[in-house]
């Protein structure tokens, strides 16, 4: 039985942790609702809430926003890309890089099933556009989750942005995007024809890195998606988004490839990639994260290369089997 000072003293206390939590409780509007369940997907995973499938047109007055129609991915994620064709992008003095390799912008859209959606991407901007597109992305509530480069020494200086947005006005999130890629010289999107071959040898390639890729007609690509379940705070990310490893090969002719790309590692395995692909003559140019609240918490190395594309995919494969992903298709 409890004395009157210790009946007390849990008075008091009950008191102060209802005291602390009123001012979240009382705000738990929007962003408050959605403050609280992000850094605790581990901890409640009953609150985790998953995507929904979607339809293309379901996103028609999003791509009106956005300035361009987009395309699905698995059922659930509306993605668009923003390409720099704009741009005319040097690396290590004598590389011309085609947007298609490491200067494509892009973001993708969510529904999920508490009737919120969340947008997140990664956009390629120039150094004097930084500063003002950062601002008009925080001005109309789009967060900044990263900011790093993707290639070694170039010309003009380039910056990625990974953005973030969550809430249930997706034309708000839209908006707010739009409002920070008015601000890049990124140009009118252009219809392209079918894809023609590229001057790789893809059969060698794909048999070193034991998957297959897709081509556009100008660069190769292949994708993988770690194998876990991966949520960003409480939300549970569909398969394929913000948790993929992409190798893009750029032919320079006679079966050599400039080769640019990212892992998404877990924290033990970040040691063994980085070995892996340092022994087959890939440079490093980053390790960082691209989210803020994801679970579990993944790291990403960026990679650049020139040489022999079966070579160079062969030194992937190690990298490859360091991490637990499974070979996917799209973006």
């Amino acid at each position: 039985m409890m004395t009157g000072d210790k009946q007390a003293t849990t008075s008091r206390r009950s008191l102060l942790a209802a005291a602390a939590l009123a001012p979240v409780l009382a705000g738990a509007g929007p962003a408050a609702a959605r403050t609280m369940p992000d850094g605790a997907a581990g901890a409640w995973p009953h609150l985790r809430v998953k995507p929904v499938t979607t339809t293309e047109s379901d996103w028609a007055a999003v791509a009106q926003v956005l300035g361009r129609s987009g395309n699905l991915l698995r059922g659930t994620t509306y993605h668009t890309p923003f390409p720099r064709d704009d741009l005319h992008v040097v690396v290590e003095d004598d590389i011309v890089i085609t947007p298609a390799l490491a200067l494509g912008a892009h973001v993708a859209f969510v529904r999920y099933a508490d009737g919120s959606t969340m947008c997140m991407g990664d956009v390629a901007v120039t150094e004097t556009e930084l500063q003002q597109v950062i601002d008009a992305w925080q001005a109309n509530g789009i967060a900044q989750t990263a900011l790093h480069k993707h290639l070694p020494a170039h010309s003009p200086d380039i910056w990625w942005v990974h953005v973030h947005g969550h809430g249930h006005d997706e034309l708000a999130l839209a908006r707010g995007l739009r409002a920070g890629f008015d601000r890049t010289g990124i140009p009118p999107a252009t219809p392209s024809g079918p894809p023609s071959p590229v001057d790789l040898d893809i059969a060698g390639i794909e048999a070193a890195l034991g998957a297959k890729g897709s081509s556009d007609g100008v660069v190769y690509k292949a994708v993988f998606a770690r194998r876990e379940t991966i949520c960003d705070g409480h939300l549970v990310l569909p398969s394929g988004l913000g948790a993929t490893s992409a190798f893009i090969f750029q032919p320079l002719g006679g079966g050599r490839a400039a080769l640019s790309g990212d892992c998404v590692m877990l924290a033990e395995e970040v040691q063994n990639v980085l070995g892996a692909l340092r022994q087959g003559g890939i440079q490093l140019v980053e390790l960082h994260n691209h989210h803020l609240t994801e679970s579990p918490r993944l790291f990403f190395t960026h990679f650049w290369a020139v040489g022999d594309a079966v070579e160079l995919a062969a030194a992937l494969r190690l990298a490859v089997d360091a991490t637990n992903v499974v070979p996917t298709s799209g973006v």
